[in-house]
């Protein structure tokens, strides 16, 4: 298929002949973006997934940030636009930016962005969903409550794979799209795996970032800051202190890959809570920031807590003295929230989450590895990614 090239300070798109009609919709055209390094194994099921929505992007913009396997060639053997990036020393959010300061002026403020990570499949309604959600419509929930979304996430559940440890991913995937659902979409952060913006809210972020409104770091006044780990998680932040929502519906979900080692798993989580907690230092003590200042103190009490509670069951089996009345209890309610939690993925994950002491070990993992971001933050540690 051929194409064009365009070139520019930041890198090089180059585009395949298509010219697809604007739809004749409130809000305009949808562009998708797929920061890919290395891609080249994912990218043909996460093009696929996205040519199969209900209303799919007019253009697919695969940002192959530097790639040393077949990734561009596979992009464009599979009719997406190519942007390679130059110089990028700041990973996903660099190469988004990049594609960002020579797409955004091409475009008007009502077309929609999708940013999608390249290993993660949208279910088919996702794109429908989110243009629906994002145009606010007289009498829907938005409307009552006077809101204006920034950006429409995804609630996403784990892909096949891992052995054990991927069933444990996936059983907290699915806890966590339950508590979404069980909210109507209400959601801390636009994830990361595939969300979608209006042009108009993305200029508008980075005008603020210009004016010394949001934090900017780098000072180059663009719309992902890249001296954080997390940059999902920080324009969240940025597009609540901008008086915008966020918000993802029913219809927006998608699947993942999951982590198939125990160390890859501990080096994602990690940037993960670091990188939250940098962001709201970043902000500091906010009328947005509160409530993330909040579930960090308790995210710190659980810790504590959780290491009086193993202390406890520890002490009462090695001196054979019976458990106090309280951490029985506490034990009996733990198991029940664990099983009713995963009824929609079965009876076998009810079982497996059943005897606690199964997946009481991922969970301890897991809160070892928040502790150990607790200090690295403290620390100032050198971050890594």
């Amino acid at each position: 298929m051929g194409g064009r090239t365009i070139n520019s300070t930041a890198g090089v798109l180059e585009r395949p002949n298509v010219d697809v009609p604007r739809p004749a919709r409130r809000l305009g055209r949808i562009t998708a973006l797929l920061p890919a390094h290395n891609e080249e194994a994912n990218l043909p099921d996460a093009l696929a997934s996205l040519r199969g929505q209900t209303e799919p992007p007019v253009d697919i913009v695969v940002i192959a940030d530097n790639c040393t396997d077949g990734t561009e060639q596979v992009a464009t053997e599979l009719g997406a636009t190519v942007f390679r990036t130059r110089g990028n020393v700041h990973k996903k959010a660099g190469g988004l930016n990049q594609a960002l300061d020579v797409l955004l002026p091409q475009m008007q403020p009502d077309d929609l962005i999708l940013v999608m990570d390249a290993d993660s499949l949208l279910d088919p309604t996702f794109l429908e969903g989110a243009r629906r959600a994002l145009e606010v419509r007289p009498g829907s929930r938005a409307h009552r409550r006077g809101i204006i979304l920034g950006g429409v996430g995804g609630t996403f559940l784990g892909a096949e794979g891992g052995g054990l440890l991927g069933t444990f991913q996936r059983n907290e995937y699915a806890r966590y799209a339950r508590d979404v659902r069980r909210l109507h979409g209400k959601a801390l952060v636009l994830t990361g795996t595939a969300s979608v913006f209006t042009v108009k809210v993305l200029r508008e972020v980075a005008a603020a970032r210009r004016a010394g409104e949001l934090p900017d770091r780098s000072g180059a006044g663009n719309v992902y800051d890249v001296h954080v780990l997390t940059e999902d998680n920080e324009l969240s932040l940025a597009l609540m202190h901008l008086g915008y929502g966020i918000l993802a519906p029913r219809e927006c979900t998608l699947v993942t890959e999951v982590m198939t080692s125990w160390g890859d798993l501990a080096r994602q989580r990690s940037r993960w809570k670091r990188g939250a907690l940098e962001n709201i230092v970043d902000y500091g003590f906010t009328r947005v920031t509160a409530s993330y200042w909040g579930r960090q103190v308790l995210s710190a009490l659980g810790l504590l807590a959780t290491a009086l509670y193993v202390a406890s069951l520890l002490w009462g089996l090695f001196t054979e003295i019976h458990l106090h009345p309280f951490w029985l209890a506490a034990s009996l309610v733990f198991c029940l929230e664990r099983v009713v939690t995963v009824r929609q993925r079965g009876w076998r994950q009810m079982l497996l989450a059943a005897p606690l002491v199964i997946e009481m070990a991922y969970d301890l993992f897991l809160q070892l590895v928040q502790a150990q971001a607790f200090m690295n933050a403290l620390l100032r540690r050198e971050r890594k990614w």
